[in-house]
């Protein structure tokens, strides 16, 4: 790759992850990353809750797994080194019901096949030591659970391809890909960049994005909106770490939790609604160009047969504060929507399948001289260092 020039589509957190492998690791290859905002990190890297996830819910053996364990390594060394936040406060994987039991219990062997360091255990009573207002009948805890701030790291991979001589070019919405003698040109509007081989990692728009590179049309992005509430000032010292649910292994979200941020606020949520335009932060955004899109693509309606129940419970949680919080109550009693005000969004970039299937693994193709990011969903800013070490390596077939 010595001499070449690469690019990146996308300057979101694991694009930028992607050009900086590629400039650190091969000096004299030009990186230049395209993104079609005027800044770096604006969507799903930018309304990340900040969670540095541990490994605890992936299927042993999984891309998202390996790469995940491997991405906490790398991600703690680099926050140190550059002195970002990185604070591991601990999590809580929480069982409320007896019917919890099993699956927390399974959840606690798939995170020891995972090498989750420093898991164990823990009874009712040890929850009261680590957490004094949770309820809870048993709980897993995970002390090394951390907590970052995902879009000062996606600044900083940006200064490293720019520090390394490479581009980050602002403003750039790709609108065609074509094969040309000797490379790839990729066009935004009349605009024209010729590289050698291309990344693409749009995140939200990366089934549209690689349509342009004439990769296959699945999976197709369904985009959800993640709704938060905000713990009220005097009432953040209602929770000292992460306090999570025992995830339902039949839907692909965690549920609502508890999550403090690096800026002193604790984020209640997020609910799952779907999103009516892939940008839509707001209920009030639609976009018909990406409703028709849902209403033509068979996944979409096989998808809805399936989790149409859940989807109601999350549309009147969207609506209704009150309702938001009855589930939250549960795992921290007493707290409920007198002690919230509404906080921001973010929109998941989930890829589905036409067979109605929520895709839960990373998944790359690779299109000759194209490889195309198609899903990377959560935990993908945790594990994005080392996801950036995979297209390297085993797709741009780096030995």
């Amino acid at each position: 790759m010595a001499d070449e020039t690469i690019g990146i589509v996308g300057a979101g957190i694991v694009g930028l992850a992607t050009g900086r492998e590629i400039a650190l690791r091969r000096p004299g290859t030009r990186v230049v990353v395209l993104e079609k905002e005027q800044q770096v990190s604006l969507h799903q890297t930018g309304h990340n809750s900040g969670v540095v996830h541990a490994g605890i819910y992936y299927t042993p053996g999984s891309l998202k797994a390996n790469l995940t364990v491997r991405g906490v390594a790398l991600l703690r060394e680099y926050c140190q080194d550059r002195e970002l936040p990185y604070r591991e406060i601990g999590k809580l994987v929480m069982a409320v019901r007896q019917d919890e039991l099993g699956r927390m219990e399974n959840l606690y062997e798939r995170a020891k096949n995972n090498h989750v360091p420093d898991l164990r255990r823990v009874s009712k009573d040890e929850i009261k030591e680590l957490e004094p207002n949770a309820g809870g009948i048993a709980a897993l805890h995970s002390p090394r659970t951390a907590i970052t701030d995902y879009p000062a790291i996606a600044r900083e991979f940006a200064k490293d391809i720019t520090d390394a001589g490479g581009e980050v070019r602002l403003g750039f919405p790709v609108t065609g890909i074509r094969t040309v003698p000797g490379g790839i040109e990729v066009a935004s509007g009349q605009q024209r960049l010729k590289v050698d081989r291309l990344v693409l990692c749009a995140g939200l728009q990366s089934d549209s994005v690689a349509r342009l590179a004439q990769d296959k049309k699945e999976p197709r992005i369904i985009p959800f909106r993640g709704e938060y509430m905000l713990l009220k000032p005097d009432r953040t010292h209602l929770v000292r770490g992460l306090v999570y649910p025992v995830p339902d292994p039949r839907y692909p979200f965690l549920g609502v939790h508890f999550t403090p941020r690096v800026d002193g606020t604790v984020e209640v949520g997020p609910n799952a609604v779907l999103a009516l335009a892939r940008e839509g932060y707001r209920l009030t955004e639609v976009s018909p160009k990406d409703l028709l899109g849902l209403a033509v693509y068979p996944g979409s309606w096989r998808m809805a047969a399936r989790h149409w129940r859940t989807g109601v419970k999350e549309y009147r949680g969207s609506l209704s504060t009150t309702a938001f919080m009855k589930d939250a109550g549960r795992y921290v009693p007493g707290v409920g929507a007198e002690d919230v005000v509404r906080g921001g969004a973010g929109v998941r970039a989930q890829a589905l399948d036409r067979d109605g299937t929520l895709v839960d693994d990373f998944r790359i193709h690779r299109l000759g001289r194209i490889t195309a990011v198609r899903n990377a969903p959560s935990p993908a800013a945790t594990a994005s260092m080392a996801i950036a070490e995979h297209i390297v390596g085993a797709v741009l077939g780096e030995a």
